[in-house]
């Protein structure tokens, strides 16, 4: 049995998934056909968590730097990440670790110093998703010049020595937020993009790719760009004090969905005035999709940065086999008639807080 087998039996793959895996490279993964040939050589260090031990081997430790351990996007990457690594451990009978290194909070900085860190702790690769390159650009490639791979997901390094990076075209997918919120708003109106963090590269193209798709509507006015610190309340608190200021708002872009995951907008903005087309479909923000503030949610499959990414890193750096320098994710168009679909799919992939009145939806 193929690793993409495994995932879609072990993870109760719906239909969603199967479409995503089979879009998004999850076959990268394919690299586990079987065991002959399997074993790799290769240092490796302690890991701090990840996949189970199948031999007396010593661990293929994989150090994965998310931008924010409190984001529930890349908490979700990282049990993707896990679930691969003790999928292959059990395919190549050889302990693949994760070894968790997330900042609490974006700081390219912190970031630049764990990836030196976990160098000098004997990593086998690194697994980052980048907060800000002009920070981290020199310490991936330091950790190269040193011997230790480097694989970006969800935002990149592009001026870096990383092999691969995981994750949208973001330009891409800034144009098809605005693209969803034109279709909703019928190509009129006042719009307002928000941003998130202003120095990190995906985010960049995402903004700019919206403005792009913005002046393909004649009768669509972007007001601006606001960006914000990227916690759910400040994102929240920028929303409203924007529309707040700017009263002829009637249609928000988020490139992310920050905001969303609280509940500060179901009653601070005017679901009969304003509307929103967001990236992320995550548990906290299906209230606002079923009660229509958010006609549309455009999700990142995040469980699957991880196993994808993992996937990748072993046919690279244990199978020593080519892998292309940019393997794109797509993103998956939620809507209320979809909801109950998505919200199986995210409880099949370990999210807990998913409310019992979306699972029961047809």
């Amino acid at each position: 049995m193929t690793v993409l087998q495994q995932l879609r039996r072990r993870t109760n793959a719906t239909a969603l998934v199967t479409g995503v895996l089979a879009m998004g490279a999850i076959a990268v993964i394919g690299c586990a056909k079987g065991k002959e040939g399997s074993q790799a050589s290769g240092d490796s260090g302690t890991a701090s968590t990840g996949g189970g031990a199948t031999s007396g081997q010593k661990p293929f430790v994989i150090a994965m730097i998310a931008k924010a351990s409190t984001n529930p996007v890349f908490l979700s990457a990282r049990k993707g990440a896990e679930f691969a690594a003790d999928s292959l451990s059990k395919v190549y009978n050889r302990p693949i670790k994760i070894d968790w290194r997330t900042p609490p909070q974006e700081d390219g900085q912190i970031q630049a110093q764990r990836v030196a860190e976990a160098v000098n702790d004997g990593v086998d690769a690194i697994l980052i998703a980048v907060s800000d390159a002009g920070k981290v650009t020199g310490a991936i490639n330091d950790a190269v010049a040193r011997g230790v791979p480097v694989m970006t997901f969800d935002s990149d390094a592009p001026q870096s020595k990383r092999f691969s990076f995981y994750g949208g075209d973001s330009h891409e997918i800034g144009a098809q937020t605005m693209d969803e919120l034109a279709k909703v708003m019928h190509g009129k109106g006042n719009v307002a993009i928000l941003g998130g963090n202003q120095n990190a590269p995906n985010l960049q193209q995402r903004v700019q790719g919206a403005k792009d798709a913005a002046a393909k509507y004649p009768g669509l006015k972007v007001i601006g760009a606001f960006y914000h610190v990227e916690i759910p309340q400040e994102a929240a608190a920028e929303v409203v004090r924007v529309t707040n200021a700017n009263p002829q708002i009637n249609g928000w872009c988020f490139i992310g969905g920050w905001p969303l995951w609280t509940r500060t907008l179901l009653t601070q903005i005017d679901t009969t005035k304003v509307k929103v087309v967001s990236v992320d479909a995550l548990p906290a923000e299906l209230d606002y999709l079923d009660r229509g503030l958010v006609p549309v949610l455009l999700a990142q499959p995040t469980y699957i940065w991880g196993t994808t990414s993992v996937g990748i890193i072993v046919d690279h750096v244990m199978q020593k086999k080519d892998v292309p320098a940019f393997v794109k994710m797509p993103l998956i168009r939620v809507t209320k008639d979809s909801l109950g679909v998505w919200a199986r799919q995210l409880k099949a992939w370990g999210f807990d807080d998913v409310d019992q009145r979306y699972l029961a939806m047809k």
